[in-house]
């Protein structure tokens, strides 16, 4: 999975890219704010993003800001690391719309533990918007078999939107996932059971 990182110090970047990559990320890497929202902005944006508080053009706090402005499907998980270690601080960039941060110095472990946690709620969210896709193509094909449909009095064939006359299994095959499997209903199970019993010959 990829990961940005957004940090002006080319020290800490690259200590950065490090872990990241022995964690079995693709870290990639920009030098300051606004280099880090263009990149936030593509197609192929990074899902996670590690952000410095403090960058030129644009501080962490505001590229959060700024990518919630873009109302992706599947929004980045930002996590700004700082320094600032005064609650007052971490609530505004929170509210800036970062879903976690750690403080400087910080603890590799820990710092692996909450780019995992990222991780994890990105791919929910990926899931998600799966699931939701799949409901709507499943809606659209009830929509289809709504309405009136004209069906014949005497073999029960039914007629599409091209004028065409087929079987209702074929129909409802050819306008949604649903499959068929064949039985007999009580009913006919019986009037079949007695013509069976009708055809057997008789013992001597």
């Amino acid at each position: 999975m990829k990961i940005l990182v957004a940090d002006d110090e080319l020290v800490s970047r690259t200590l950065l890219e490090s872990y990241l990559q022995y964690w079995g990320y693709a870290p990639m890497l920009v030098g300051h704010g606004k280099e880090a929202l263009e990149v936030l902005k593509g197609p192929e944006a990074p899902l996670i993003a590690i952000l410095d508080w403090m960058m030129p053009y644009m501080s962490g706090p505001e590229v959060c800001q700024a990518v919630q402005k873009l109302q992706k499907p599947i929004p980045p998980y930002l996590i700004l690391v700082t320094s600032k270690a005064d609650k007052r601080d971490i609530v505004r960039g929170l509210q800036a719309g970062a879903q976690d941060y750690v403080t400087k110095p910080y603890d590799v472990n820990e710092l692996q533990a909450r780019v995992d946690v990222g991780r994890r709620m990105v791919q929910l969210q990926q899931l998600l918007s799966q699931r939701i896709g799949e409901l709507e193509d499943a809606t659209r094909q009830i929509r289809q078999l709504r309405g009136l449909l004209p069906i014949c009095c005497r073999c029960k064939k039914v007629r599409d939107d091209g004028g065409y006359w087929s079987e209702v299994e074929t129909y409802i095959t050819a306008h949604s996932d649903t499959k068929f499997s064949h039985s007999f209903c009580p009913d006919c199970y019986q009037i079949a059971l007695s013509e069976f019993s009708q055809q057997q010959p008789r013992a001597a």
